[in-house]
């Protein structure tokens, strides 16, 4: 397992800390400062078991009703060039990190787009040496890109509470806290993240309401820290996405979604 080597170095690797200057109070202590080798393991296999069964294959994927294909354990998102999502682009900040760990990500990983431009194209090529070898190293990379999706964790806690009205912002903290001292909640603050987003970005909004890290722990009821907390996360997170299925453009079809996204969330009120 990696080495956790986070915080300034990761964030300047992925260039999304957010602004400069944050609030006086927003000196936060981010989920996943003390996990053992063993807790991030456990975290990068459900994260990778959430996002395509665990399997190989599911290491490159092109996701129907998606304009775009997602790679690695957490389904980063790659677009083609042309293409200008409303989703944030995260496999061009994995791989730049994985660069400053040392890694080397074959030729195809480096390219600016997905050079593929649809999902036929990608799945005509799917067992052709590109995607093959891209699989290969993302097999052998497991821990590192465990590491990225906690370190993009930990930057958006900052994010968050820049983001957030100031009257707002003691709240916001003290249920990430709340959430943060177990390592199921540890996990669910990771896992969430990468899966949603911090909702910072005014683009990953339906009809003015997000869905993100923001809008779940602001949404969430007063409840006691640790398992309660953990467990009212999940719940807050799920009545978000629902919030974003009835509010999302009906050609998309995101119903289809709701039991899959829910019983994600589902497992963030278990232990780890």
């Amino acid at each position: 397992m990696h080495a956790l080597r986070l915080l300034l170095p990761a964030c300047l690797a992925l260039a999304a800390c957010g602004p400069a200057s944050l609030p006086s109070h927003a000196g936060p202590a981010p989920a996943a400062s003390n996990l053992s080798a063993g807790q991030k393991a456990a975290i990068g296999k459900k994260i990778w078991q959430n996002e395509s069964g665990g399997s190989v294959d599911g290491l490159t994927a092109w996701n129907g009703g998606e304009e775009f294909p997602s790679l690695g354990i957490g389904h980063f998102i790659w677009y083609p060039a042309g293409f200008n999502g409303r989703f944030e682009e995260s496999w061009p900040q994995f791989v730049a990190y994985a660069k400053s760990q040392g890694a080397n990500p074959p030729a195809v990983a480096m390219e600016r787009h997905a050079p593929w431009a649809n999902k036929a194209a990608f799945q005509s090529e799917f067992r052709g040496p590109r995607l093959s070898a891209l699989r290969q190293w993302l097999v052998k990379t497991v821990p590192l890109q465990t590491d990225f999706i906690i370190a993009r964790s930990r930057a958006a806690l900052p994010k968050v509470l820049a983001a957030a009205p100031a009257s707002d912002r003691g709240r916001l903290q003290a249920n990430y806290n709340k959430v943060a001292s177990t390592p199921n909640g540890t996990y669910a603050l990771i896992d969430y993240v990468n899966f949603k987003g911090d909702g910072t970005q005014a683009s990953e909004t339906y009809q003015g309401k997000g869905w993100g890290l923001l809008h779940v722990l602001g949404s969430m009821k007063e409840v006691p820290g640790g398992q309660p907390a953990a467990a009212e996360f999940a719940a807050s997170a799920k009545r978000m996405l629902s919030r974003r299925i009835d509010n999302s453009p009906p050609a998309r079809g995101e119903a289809k979604w709701r039991e899959g996204w829910h019983n994600r969330c589902d497992t963030y009120a278990r232990p780890l």
